[in-house]
């Protein structure tokens, strides 16, 4: 059953984006969409909306610094690696999936930093880039996108988030032991 399925996961990924980059343009055509008009005016809006959320990014931006420069992310992983022993979570793995809903760029840094350790194909790699695509930035999406429309009441947003983000992070441990082993 693994391989049939790594076999499928494969050709799926291999054909994903080439059916995409195909199939919009023929649509939009099928359509009469003006492709090269649409994209300029969502261009314009794109730069509207960077410069209204400029001062929500620049504090979520100080947040991660400060969480991370006061070794929060070290005692949360040494607090929470007896639970995810338990369930068979790599420990090395904890970092990046506390700073997923935080900070891309801080993940992608930890990824990187695990890449390195362990290489790219090895299981905590594949898990740690899994859980990255698997994943939301949830603090930022909500400073920025609700800061954008100026929400200042996120109600169940961070809630709803955060359990997206714990399931992602369960569901790319569930797949990637069923695909690559261990």
């Amino acid at each position: 059953m693994g391989a049939l399925f790594r076999e499928f996961i494969t050709l799926l990924s291999d054909w994903a984006i080439p059916v995409l980059l195909f199939f919009i343009p023929v649509i939009a055509y099928i359509k009469k969409v003006n492709v090269y008009e649409v994209f300029v005016d969502g261009a314009k809006e794109g730069f509207d909306v960077a410069i209204m959320i400029i001062p929500y990014l620049v504090a979520i931006l100080v947040a991660i610094g400060m969480f991370r420069a006061s070794g929060a992310m070290e005692l949360f992983v040494k607090l929470l690696s007896p639970l995810t022993n338990l369930i068979g979570f790599p420990a090395e793995a904890l970092p990046a999936a506390l700073m997923r809903p935080l900070s891309g760029s801080g993940t992608l840094g930890i990824v990187t930093e695990i890449m390195k350790t362990h290489g790219p194909d090895s299981f905590i790699g594949r898990f740690t880039s899994t859980i990255y695509g698997s994943t939301e930035t949830t603090f930022y999406v909500i400073a920025v996108y609700f800061g954008a429309v100026e929400i200042k009441k996120v109600r169940h947003a961070v809630l709803a988030g955060l359990t997206a983000d714990a399931v992602g992070i369960l569901a790319a441990l569930f797949i990637c032991r069923l695909v690559f082993g261990r």
